[in-house]
């Protein structure tokens, strides 16, 4: 297991027996985990995001912390959640994430997941130019999850 796993199965303990919501201090947590503290920034923003039903806070500054919530809400206030976060513009690797942990979350079902991540495959928007093609996908991507409403 590597690091990041480490800090991962860490935070998603504290997850766990905090009812959903895990203050952390980066500095104590790195110290803990042997690591330095950038990795746990790293783990964060790229394991606890909003995409995959998160959000954190951060306060920066000698009582600083770092809090995370896993969001509980309902299946379509959960798809809203997602929408909002995709913003104007999403490569491919990002929309076949989410999709992924949607799945992977029980909000899509694996046969809805592969159609979704077929709608947004690059192959679909090679005749529009370069510059847009993030922004058809996450135009796309955002139309399918809202018809999921």
């Amino acid at each position: 297991m590597n690091i990041s796993d480490l800090i991962a199965e860490f935070i998603n303990k504290q997850l766990e027996e905090s009812d959903g919501t895990a203050e952390l201090q980066r500095n104590e947590l790195a110290m803990k985990i042997g690591c330095v503290p950038s990795q746990i920034n790293y783990v964060i923003a790229s394991r606890f995001t909003p995409e995959q039903g998160y959000t954190v806070e951060s306060r920066r500054g000698g009582g600083g912390f770092i809090r995370i919530t896993k969001v509980r809400v309902g299946r379509n206030a959960f798809l809203m959640h997602v929408v909002n976060s995709i913003g104007a513009s999403l490569d491919f690797a990002s929309a076949k994430a989410i999709c992924m942990n949607l799945c992977a979350n029980g909000v899509i079902d694996e046969q809805t997941m592969n159609v979704m991540v077929a709608a947004v495959s690059p192959r679909n928007f090679m005749m529009i130019s370069p510059q847009m093609r993030n922004a058809a996908t996450a135009a796309v991507l955002k139309a399918m999850l809202l018809a999921l409403i």
